[in-house]
């Protein structure tokens, strides 16, 4: 069975839960990736909200694992920072959504 597009954007939320483990121990980062967390959560929420209940195609939703995938394999906390930030972009470009 397919999955809806809320779902695949709560395995996006998955990947930036991860991210944000692995950048944790960068304490003078703290605010910023909480910031990331806020601003880029919301902006998911908004999709998930207007169109989550739409069935994603077989590849939107192969997209999306292979990025949360990728998300998983990220040890170096400067790293993660920075994928905190790539993640939901590529998640929304995945979606056919603007950033």
């Amino acid at each position: 069975m397919a999955s809806t597009l809320s779902q695949l954007i709560d395995r996006a939320f998955e990947g930036l839960s991860l991210l944000e483990e692995t950048a944790a121990p960068i304490d003078e980062e703290l605010q910023y990736v909480a910031d990331l967390g806020v601003v880029w959560g919301a902006r998911l929420r908004s999709v998930a909200d207007g169109r989550g209940a739409e069935t994603a195609a077989p590849e939107v939703e192969a997209a999306i694992e292979m990025l949360v995938a990728e998300a998983a394999k990220i040890t170096d906390p400067h790293r993660a920072i920075d994928w905190l930030s790539t993640l939901p972009q590529v998640a929304l470009a995945a979606l056919g959504e603007a950033a």
